[in-house]
């Protein structure tokens, strides 16, 4: 099976996020949500939801989403057997595209250029709706964007019943009686208010059933389907705050005051009641005119006509605020409660579970209606190995409360059980009890001294796992063995050839350190002994050290110690060194305490040994990246640059940020900045090839754009895990604009003279390797004075910090820092207050950052000559006559007589080889810039002319001449320019 793309692992983890943050939305706001997250999953304009209208067929809008009201007005209904793409979508219970619609034989219209790709909401009663997305082009969406929309209609479908009131067991008993009650009602009712033709009447007659109902206080009603009318009886105009004389009502004025977030779902129970003529049973709220809310519970059945479609529907009506606001209360009170509960009817079918039955069963979507032996199946739970299924069925035919303690195996938590037996089924409380069997274990633990020897060794051993470099691994001894043997001293001694090395101490002093580091290892000594018998030495006295070596009798004095172990540090079979552990007192190690430091040696040996490696391998990458990135950035008359480079705090410091500042022809500059994705030494390798590949594309004079398509392929070629971002400025004093392209990297931040900082540009396109040229290329004015600040990703953004917010916080720090200095602060001193600001010394980062700056510096009008030339072999004449004159006013006449040479030499070659127009044009600065254009396209190359030709000596004669030559390609044809020191 191919791998899958990276872009749809995250788009699918990116919908998992959705969908769970989406969970407890109420119908009304999960339409919406899910709306909202289709059109920016999808890349869309905007989008609306549709539900199937139970009056005639058509399609009502419930829901929309960035589209103007005169465009949504027209799609406020929509013909259900229309041609549309929602109503094909709903007939067909397929996903639809199409294009925009236009006319009026083809539905309501939408702006032009656009597509419409609507997914029908597929619920378990038949097709509810549709969701609609617009899109930007009539383009048919791509494979991922498809996916995205209808996994977030088919989550909203399903969800559209799940907030639907559910009733508590004791009150669903009740509310069967009254339903029995209906159930008469509507017969009679049915043979009451039914003509010979089976159309309702639009005046039934009042009948002795509808006496007995208005007398409890239960209202009727009649909807005829073909005309939408509502006739209500005088307790339902009570019961929903009209007027008693105004018992018709229109559709629209029921729709109206139901509540807006059981309005969804309720016109899908209606329409699903209709079309598969089931009883009609739902439980709502009610917004009256006088603006109080109720719950109303309602009840019918469907009419049918001879032909046996639905021609209406009558039923019953009835308050249940009081009710339901006494359920509720029990409910939040049972639901939140801190023991988990849960009940089950006499079927064994589960009917509440609260917030602490959720996690120990699971989520209610899936446990609702199940028996409990289902959902312990669910779970991996068996109900006969922990006693549960037995226990549940004593209690149930016993009709007494049943207690007892189980281990759940589904999360390996102890709970007590307390099962209390109910009119219609049991109830069940479950509190947790592992903690307070943990702390009896933990006691009877304690009175142990092998656990508390095991939890020692391995509370070391985790602390040795995490150290990294030497003085880490030296600290986690110094803190985890020193102290439960009363030892004060430690030091870490390393065989390096014949040279005892100290890589790491704590307890002595620096004069004594000194005075051991560096002995050799063929004198007599324990550390020697070690090294060579491979077994620790253990010395319990001053005395007992000076004897065994006399020659060595001033170290204990020296070292303020009475007592030593040697422990020899083994690693793959060959000992690296001794880790000596003192006392300031006389210590005789018993045989345990020695068995135990001896197996304490291992775990030091390893972790000194990665450490040791470590902190070669990190000096090294620290090495690399400073070989990788410039050493000094150029010193240029056109900009002040610094920059900064953070590694991360995790890892070792080399990473995949780079930067670089390259001069080009025409006193222009470069600033490049970029990221490959990833932190390590390939990325940094692959940094290093970037930055070449750069300034050599740089050298050739490619625009932005063009010269990110050639490092795109070059990305390409590396394989197809490589990724990088990269932005590519080009600053022209002359000018003062900047033109810059950016593959999948943050806009350039341009902080203008008065403190202003906008970020230019509009999205960027993909990263490298994974773009699809040509690039986007931006032109900006910079005047004199203003800041362009490059940056990595690093530096705005993090887990607890987005991109946008990241970018504000840097505009405040540019801002700030600019007003505050006025500007005239070495740019070293901003790029250090930008870093302080946006990356605080002690917070940790877990991606590397580089920062750029560049203050930019016009040239000044004096300094700038450009001429028209004619058009053949007077043209040399004239431009060797606008260099000396000009190099005159300028006071360089010592560079007259090469400028002439160099000048005449490629306006010839321009009117001898290429086409007009020829022009001329001097740049003065630190260096003297001579161009001369054309309109041709051919490149100049120096030759190897013979010893017979005429010519081809030419461009020889240019490159001994001048300092540095070259050709760029313009708009019009091409540039040949030169450089001449002016010191």
């Amino acid at each position: 099976m191919a791998e899958q793309d990276p872009l749809d692992q995250a788009g699918t983890g990116r919908l998992r996020t959705i969908i769970t943050a989406g969970d407890e939305l109420g119908d009304a706001e999960l339409l919406g949500y899910a709306l909202d997250h289709a059109v920016t999953e999808s890349g869309g304009l905007g989008g609306m939801v549709h539900l199937r209208g139970p009056v005639s067929p058509g399609l009502l809008l419930m829901a929309a989403h960035g589209l103007a009201r005169t465009v949504a007005r027209r799609w406020e209904k929509i013909e259900e057997s229309g041609v549309t793409a929602p109503a094909r979508a709903v007939a067909g219970g397929a996903p639809v595209w199409a294009p925009a619609p236009t006319g009026a034989a083809r539905g309501p219209a939408l702006p032009a250029d656009c597509g419409l790709l609507a997914v029908p909401l597929i619920t378990p009663g038949g097709v509810a709706g549709v969701l609609s997305v617009l899109t930007d082009r009539a383009r048919e969406p791509t494979r991922r964007q498809r996916e995205s929309v209808e996994t977030l209609a088919a989550w909203a479908a399903l969800r559209l019943r799940e907030h639907s009131p559910t009733p508590w067991p004791a009150e669903a008993a009740r509310d069967r009686e009254d339903q029995d009650l209906e159930g008469l009602d509507l017969e009679d009712r049915d043979r009451e208010d039914r003509d010979p033709e089976g159309q309702v009447r639009q005046e039934p007659p009042a009948t002795r059933l509808r006496q007995a109902l208005k007398a409890l206080r239960v209202g009727s009603w009649e909807w005829n389907l073909a005309t939408g009318e509502l006739v209500w009886d005088e307790p339902t105009l009570a019961l929903f705050g009209m007027e008693p004389d105004a018992p018709k009502q229109p559709f629209e004025n029921w729709t109206g005051m139901v509540h807006p977030d059981d309005l969804p779902w309720v016109l899908v129970e209606t329409e699903q009641a209709i079309r598969h003529r089931r009883v009609f049973s739902v439980e709502y709220r009610i917004c009256r005119p006088d603006g109080t809310t109720a719950w109303v519970s309602a009840r019918g059945r469907v009419l049918l006509g001879q032909d046996g479609q639905p021609v209406g529907m009558v039923g019953t009506v009835w308050d249940t605020t009081e009710n339901r606001i006494a359920r509720d209360a029990v409910n939040r009170a049972l639901r939140h409660m801190s023991d988990a509960f849960f009940a089950v009817d006499s079927e064994w079918r589960i009917t509440f579970v609260n917030v602490e039955a959720e996690r120990m069963l699971g989520t209610p979507r899936t446990l609702h209606g199940r028996t409990l032996w289902d959902a312990f199946a669910q779970l991996g739970v068996d109900a006969a190995e922990p006693g549960l299924e037995a226990h549940c069925r004593q209690a149930a035919d016993s009709g007494a409360p049943v207690e007892f303690e189980v281990r759940w195996p589904a999360n390996e938590r102890w709970y007590h059980m307390r099962l209390v037996p109910v009119p219609d089924g049991l109830t069940v409380y479950a509190t947790d009890v592992t903690e307070r069997r943990s702390r009896e274990e933990e006691r009877a633990a304690a009175e142990r001294a092998a656990a508390e020897r095991t939890a020692r060794i391995t509370d070391f051993t985790n602390a040795l796992a995490e150290a990294l470099t030497m003085r880490d691994v030296v600290k986690a001894i110094a803190e985890r063995v020193l102290p439960p043997f009363g030892a004060s001293g430690l030091v870490v001694q390393l065989i390096e050839g014949k040279v005892i090395r100290v890589a790491g101490a704590a307890g002595y002093s620096r004069s004594f350190l000194d005075s051991i580091d560096g002995s050799a290892i063929g004198d007599i000594s324990p550390v020697a002994e070690v090294y060579y018998s491979r077994t620790p030495a253990f010395i319990g006295s001053a005395e007992e050290y000076i004897e065994r070596y006399p020659a060595m009798a001033w170290r204990p004095s020296a070292a303020d110690k009475a007592a030593w172990a040697f422990l020899p540090l083994t690693v793959s079979g060959r000992c690296i060194g001794c880790s000596v552990i003192s006392f300031t007192e006389p210590r005789h190690l018993d045989g345990e305490e020695q068995a135990l430091l001896t197996a304490l040696s291992g775990l030091m040996a390893q972790a000194i040994e990665r450490a040791r490696l470590y902190d070669t391998e990190h000096n090294r990458a620290k090495e690399l990246q400073r070989g990788l990135l410039p050493r000094t950035l150029p010193s240029l008359c056109t900009v002040t640059t610094a920059a900064r480079y953070l590694p991360a705090s995790e890892g070792i410091d080399v990473g995949g940020d780079w930067y670089d500042v390259i001069p080009l022809s025409g006193a222009r500059v470069a600033l490049v900045i970029g990221d490959v994705m990833g932190h390590g030494l390939s990325e940094a390798a692959t940094m290093g090839r970037l930055r070449t590949a750069v300034r050599t594309l740089a050298d050739l004079d490619f625009p932005p754009a063009e010269l990110l398509t050639r490092l795109n392929e070059l990305v390409n070629d590396l394989g197809d895990n490589f990724y990088a971002t990269c932005l590519y400025a080009v600053y022209d004093p002359v000018t003062t604009t900047c033109s810059f392209a950016r593959a999948g990297h943050p806009p350039p931040g341009i902080v203008l003279p008065g403190g202003a900082v906008q970020f230019p540009g509009h999205s960027p396109d993909p990263p490298l390797g994974a773009a699809r040229p040509p690039f986007e290329t931006v032109e900006v004015s910079l005047p004199e004075g203003s800041l362009l600040v490059l940056y990595t990703d690093g530096l705005i953004e993090s887990p607890t910090r987005d991109i946008d917010r990241g970018m504000k916080h840097l505009a405040s720090a540019l801002s700030g820092a600019v007003t505050v200095r006025g500007g005239r602060e070495p740019l070293e001193r901003l790029c250090d207050d930008v870093l302080a600001e946006l990356l605080p010394e002690k917070e940790l980062t877990q991606d590397d950052a580089a920062l750029l700056i560049a203050r930019t510096h016009a040239t000044a009008p004096d300094d700038i000559a450009a001429w028209p030339l004619s058009d053949g072999p007077i043209a040399a004449s004239e431009a060797r006559d606008h260099v000396r004159d000009q190099l005159a006013r300028w006071n360089l006449d010592p560079l007259i007589m090469t400028a002439e040479l160099l000048v005449s030499e490629l306006v010839g070659n321009a009117v001898r080889h290429a086409k007009s127009p020829v022009g001329l044009r001097l740049l003065r600065g630190e260096e003297l810039i001579c161009e001369v254009s054309d309109g041709s396209l051919t490149t100049p190359r120096i030759r190897h002319a013979a010893e017979t030709d005429e010519g081809g000596r030419g461009l020889q004669l240019v490159a001994a001449l001048s300092q540095r030559w070259g050709t760029r390609y313009t708009a019009t044809g091409k540039c040949i320019w030169t450089e001449q020191s002016v010191l």
